[in-house]
């Protein structure tokens, strides 16, 4: 083992996002030696590309929010398919953990008389969304980066890591390398916490940043965790089409959140062609500013614009597929209209939303105060991911945790806008905690020498194919192609299958990938390695997408297009077979207590 440098932790930390690092803070604050890897630089883990704000029922807009109401939007938002310890612990939780951030440092949009502004967003019944301006996630990373480095946590920045270590069961270590130098290593650790965010770039149209290549799903998938929820993914609504510069890059639903409206190329708002039923107010009042939604004595204006992210995906892609849609392929959201209603219009869209304003002013030379964006739906999320127990976090893998989008549970069929946030800081800090708690426990288990040798040839093997082999950046471009086109918005049993056998091909061809030059700064060799996470983990969607004969949330079948009360009773496992094929089998979904259906009941 000495031909590799070992890093010894209590416990290991894979991803410095906003999970990654609440899960960091709290295992050094237990007296755990904590170290950290991150793909990336420190600071920037795709959370700071998280915009609109996070979700914590603190009351401080609409004194009638409470964690039940969030629990309930959370609940319904997710067709019932989401473990339900979770979205409780989640909901009572949140508030706790805003203000927490706020402690360490955070600097939140404030009201007139001092307390943390709350806006509007898709799903949530009253204003609840904590933020600042549009740029909340690169907050929340500042916060949580300067308050980790006074913790004594030791951080690996840019590095990559290629498989878990095992002992039996008992995850015990990963092993990975430095991007910079090409360099492997060995961390051996009594707990291991998953952090590594989503899946968005196995497809081609994503808001998602580089390094959300499947890494941590497919690292716990390899090392025997079930994944759960895998047919769910999130296309959210608004991602540009239009200039190519900004093709595919978030349009925050803050937005729509601050009055923009969706618009099709008759300049109609083509929402209000399509309310679901339990939304709809008995008396409509002003529906050029939404409709109201009235519960016993409670109300609330809603705008069609926020409605939950897959309604309204569905909607613009009916638009375009209707030709109603714009120019480029999408519709238009246009922000500049509240000039009719608010005065200084301009400098309240720039100081409501400045990244939006100067990233597209910037880059596409394209003013949101004055003219409507095009967009239409980029993939955006993933719901499903490493099945964790509510309480503790921990995978079905002795001493390996997950927390964030890599892990499943809370948003069940689809995640309402700024629950990711506070889910970050919830379950990050409940990882972080029990990591702990399970390393004070147990010892470190042992290293086998014989899986990092297999590792590092698997590894290195592109080298020794060199030009003669597949390119994995041409690989990694027809996966893309094929999930966006056969496995994205709207899905049909057949194109499935199709995707399936093209995953299947390029499987083949990706293992054939080889690349030229050194180990130094080498992205073909980057991309060669990602490459069997993403083929791994598409395959895992579409197979769990073809077994699921419904829609629901952000699953939506042609050849199924109704929700089934059958299917309303169970979640979908993948597990790896003995035969190593991806093995999918329905579990029932976690029951709600007595108390929870009352919760629901009194905020139907």
């Amino acid at each position: 083992m000495a031909e590799y440098p070992i890093h010894e932790y209590d416990v290991l930390v894979v991803g410095a996002g906003g999970a990654g690092l609440r899960a960091a803070i709290e295992a050094a604050n237990a007296g755990c030696k904590t170290g950290v890897i991150t793909k990336s630089l420190l600071g920037k883990a795709h959370t700071v590309m998280a915009e609109g704000g996070m979700a914590a029922a603190m009351g401080n807009v609409d004194d009638r929010d409470n964690w039940r109401v969030h629990f309930a939007d959370t609940m319904r938002g997710g067709q019932y398919l989401n473990h339900c310890r979770m979205a409780e612990l989640h909901a009572k939780e949140a508030p706790a953990r805003v203000y927490e951030l706020e402690a360490w440092g955070a600097i939140f949009d404030r009201t007139p008389d001092g307390r943390i502004l709350q806006r509007n967003f898709g799903g949530h019944r009253y204003p609840r969304l904590a933020h600042v301006g549009d740029r909340t996630g690169l907050e929340m990373i500042r916060t949580l980066q300067d308050h980790a480095i006074h913790q004594g946590i030791d951080v690996y920045a840019e590095h990559t890591i290629v498989i878990l270590l095992m002992d039996g069961n008992r995850c015990v270590g990963a092993f990975g390398y430095d991007r910079e130098r090409g360099r492997f290593k060995i961390f051996h650790a009594k707990a291991v916490v998953l952090a590594t965010g989503g899946v968005g770039r196995a497809f081609q149209v994503t808001s998602n940043s580089w390094e959300y290549t499947a890494d941590g799903q497919a690292l716990a998938y390899n090392a025997g965790a079930a994944l759960l929820d895998m047919e769910f993914v999130q296309f959210h609504p608004t991602g540009m089409v239009w200039p190519p510069s900004v093709k595919g890059i978030l349009v925050t639903e803050g937005v729509r959140g601050e009055g923009g409206v969706l618009r099709n190329k008759d300049g109609k708002r083509f929402m209000f062609d399509d309310i679901p039923d339990n939304y709809k107010s008995s008396t409509a009042d002003n529906p050029e500013e939404g409709w109201r939604y009235t519960q016993g004595d409670k109300s609330a204006r809603r705008p069609p614009e926020l409605l939950t992210r897959d309604h309204v995906a569905r909607c613009i892609t009916r638009e375009v597929k209707a030709g109603r849609g714009s120019p480029h392929g999408g519709v238009f959201l246009d922000i500049a209209w509240i000039k009719e209603k608010i005065p200084n219009s301009i400098e309240h869209i720039k100081k409501k939303l400045p990244s939006m304003y100067h990233q597209f002013k910037q880059l596409a030379d394209l003013d949101i105060t004055k003219e409507p964006m095009e967009v239409g739906p980029t993939t955006h999320y993933i719901m499903g991911g490493i099945q964790v127990d509510g309480d503790t976090q921990m995978s079905s893998v002795d001493g390996l945790f997950a927390a964030g989008e890599c892990a499943a549970g809370l948003h069940g069929a689809n995640r309402l806008g700024g629950n990711s946030l506070s889910d970050l800081l919830v379950f990050g800090k409940r990882a972080g905690e029990y990591a702990a708690k399970f390393a004070k426990e147990r010892w470190a288990g042992k290293l086998d020498q014989a899986q990092v040798d297999d590792a590092a040839k698997i590894a290195l093997a592109p080298f020794e194919r060199g030009a003669a082999g597949e390119n994995p950046f041409a690989v990694q471009s027809e996966l893309q192609n094929a999930m966006q086109g056969l496995v994205g918005i709207v899905r049909l049993e057949n194109e499935m299958q199709q995707a399936i056998e093209k995953v299947s091909a390029l499987r083949a061809r990706a293992a054939n990938a080889g690349i030229t030059g050194h180990r130094e700064y080498n992205t073909g060799w980057h991309t060669a390695i990602d490459l069997d996470n993403m083929l791994s983990i598409s395959e895992i969607i579409a197979l769990a997408a073809i077994e699921r004969k419904e829609s629901r949330g952000g699953h939506f079948r042609d050849d199924y297009p109704d929700k089934s009360a059958e299917w309303a009773k169970y979640n979908l496992r993948v597990t790896k077979g003995g035969d190593g094929r991806p093995k999918v089998e329905r579990v029932p979904v976690v029951p709600l207590t007595d108390e929870m259906k009352l919760v629901i009941e009194e905020n139907k």
